[in-house]
Formats: structure tokens, sequence, C-alpha cells
């Protein structure tokens, strides 16, 4: 009579595979915030355009509307015509980004020169240059 042996696997994990897992979850973790970084960064971007973009439209505007020739002083405080409680913009913009905020030309400026700037530091690393828009010499 032959002797069989019956062996039961453990269920389980082993170290190994255990470790790979975690391994691999960390990697995908680590792309995850890289991307969400990234995204973020495009974001504040984009906000900075379109604020940049909305009072360069409110000066334009304004320069139209009243007949005022390039060169001109501007009040950009806001009591100014620009911004205001009836005015061309509510409320003075915020910088999407902490650390920069927004530097105004004091003479209503041509076309290609943009009437607000960012200015300062950025709290997360880089340049102001980073979220100034690219393409403006049409404005």
């Amino acid at each position: 009579m032959k002797l069989t042996r019956i062996t039961k696997r453990a269920k389980g994990m082993t170290l190994l595979e255990l470790t790979v897992v975690i391994l691999v979850l960390l990697s995908l973790i680590s792309i995850l915030f890289v991307g969400a970084r990234a995204w973020k960064k495009g974001s504040d971007r984009a906000a900075n355009v379109m604020i940049v973009r909305n009072v360069q439209q409110a000066v334009r505007s304004y320069q139209n509307m009243n007949n005022v020739t390039e060169a001109t002083a501007l009040d950009t405080s806001v009591a100014g015509p620009i911004f205001g409680t009836g005015d061309f913009i509510e409320v003075p913009p915020t910088h999407p980004v902490g650390g920069l905020s927004y530097s105004y030309a004091t003479t209503i400026p041509g076309i290609g020169t943009l009437v607000a700037t960012s200015t300062g530091t950025p709290t997360n690393g880089g340049t102001a240059a980073e979220y100034s828009p690219k393409d403006y010499q049409d404005w």
C-alpha cells in the first residue's frame, strides 16, 4: 500500500506578495498626487488669465465709453471708475495663487500691454510669470 501525503496549502498572502501590493499602491498614489498638482497649477493659471482678461476688457470698455485716450491717468482704486459697486468690476480680484497679488498700470496702456500683472512669489514655488497670459498682443 502506497502512502500519499495530503498537504493543505496555507491560505493568505506571503510577505513578498504583500510588499509588492503595497509598492504598487504607493506608486499609483504618487502618480495621482503628481497629476493633481499639475491640474491645480493649470487651473490656477487659467483663473489668473481670465481675471487679467476681465480687467483688461473693463479698462478698454471704460476707455471706449468715455472716449479716453491711451496714456491717460487710470484710477484703479476701489473708488475709481473700474472697480466698485456699479462699475465694470464689482470687487477687485484676488489672485488665485497664494503669495501673488495684482499690480495695476497707472495709465491706460496701449494695445498689447497688460493693465494687471502678477507680482510676488508663489507659495507653491515657481515664478509669477508661470501664471501670466502668454499671448495678449491684441488685448
